[in-house]
């Protein structure tokens, strides 16, 4: 198997506009210290470009803007404790050149870790904000596709495994502020109770609420492969309540909600409390454009159904940065076939590295 790239990146903010030509020829002998070929490429007004390569494919560009900024990125390919090295050395020259040349009229020196590109093991998993977080991931444990989509269950050192389905981190086992959140951090009384989990492949609510001694909880989840890789391999999260699909407070259903909601309906089946762990609020802020918006109020309408006059509806929301998306979901629940009101509550989900929006809904009380 071929090696992973090391991405390496150096910043340099200067405090004034920079001569590029004395730039380029103060740092010019490192990199051909390394036996480096050179080629530089300049521009009247936009500065120098020069891009200097090894013969084992190992590459540096160098960038020089005249407004003062200055970029150094280095690809390479030698991973072990040499390479790395030989890698942090060749920078150190770059950042000792750069403060003699310039006496002290630097604002900001950054240099940002590797980005480990190619490897075996993916450590990048962008927020829902669209930032980019490097985990603490050291194992593959388990990577499968299902006919609905790809389920990895990777280890981190800080958090334990971590669900990912089709590319979007789920639950982790350090996760148990998720897991109590959606349930109603504790504020519910579940004995005795109908409960309708929809989603909920991980196990982790279900495991929550078979303790709280309720009448009994049906859980629908489309994808059994889902539950075959957290049974095994989430069980800080699952405990044993997936090792069999029915017990004596509850049943897992492998279908798909959508047509189960609709005979429950029918049927004038009603729950106490609705949980939704079927998918964050989408992202996009065109409902009209957004399939996933047309299925969330679709789930929303069929769950008021199901609901009791006095029962709960939990779910989660998103990252609390998506204020526009937000907003637009509380809209949504204006536009429902009967009148509900919605409290929301911001909770640290650990894996997460976001704080995470969770929403109550209740059907209004008319007056009689």
């Amino acid at each position: 198997m071929a090696a992973a790239a090391r991405h390496s990146t150096l910043d340099f903010l200067l405090g004034a506009t920079a001569d590029c030509n004395a730039v380029l020829k103060a740092l010019q002998p490192i990199f051909q210290e390394q036996g480096m070929t050179e080629t530089v490429h300049n521009w009247e007004d936009h500065g120098y470009l020069a891009t200097y390569i090894k013969k084992n494919g190992s590459f540096a560009n160098l960038r020089i803007h005249p407004h003062g900024l200055v970029l150094v990125d280095l690809q390479s390919y030698n991973d072990h404790t040499k390479g790395r090295e030989e890698v942090d050395q060749l920078l150190n020259k770059v950042e000792e050149r750069m403060k003699e040349l310039f006496h002290g009229n630097i604002k900001r020196v950054k240099r940002l870790p590797a980005i480990l590109r190619g490897g075996v093991i993916d450590r990048y998993w962008p927020t829902a904000d669209g930032r980019l977080v490097e985990y603490d991931i050291d194992e593959v444990v388990y990577d499968e596709d299902s006919p609905f989509q790809n389920i990895k269950i990777l280890h981190s050192k800080q958090f334990g495994n971590i669900l990912i389905l089709s590319g979007d981190v789920n639950l982790a086992e350090s996760d148990l502020a998720y897991t109590q959140a959606i349930m109603g951090s504790g504020k519910e009384d579940y004995t005795g109770k109908e409960v309708l989990i929809l989603g909920g492949g991980d196990g982790g609510i279900l495991y929550e609420i078979v303790k709280l001694k309720p009448k009994m909880v049906t859980m629908l989840q489309i994808d059994q492969m889902v539950i075959d890789g957290c049974k095994k391999y989430m069980r800080k999260t699952c405990g044993d309540v997936l090792d069999n699909l029915k017990g004596e407070c509850y049943q897992v259903l492998i279908e798909d909600c959508i047509p189960v909601l609709k005979r429950y309906a029918k049927e004038g089946r009603m729950f106490d409390y609705v949980i939704n762990d079927l998918t964050a609020v989408p992202i996009s802020t065109s409902p009209e454009e957004d399939s996933t918006w047309e299925f969330l109020r679709l789930i929303l309408d069929l769950s008021m159904k199901v609901l009791k006059q006095d029962g709960k509806y939990f779910t989660q929301g998103n990252c609390i940065n998506l204020t526009d998306a937000l907003t637009l979901y509380e809209e949504q629940l204006s536009r429902l076939y009967c009148p509900v009101e919605f409290s929301k509550e911001t909770v640290c989900v650990p894996s997460y590295m976001e704080l995470w929006v969770f929403y109550t809904i209740w059907k209004k009380q008319t007056d009689i």
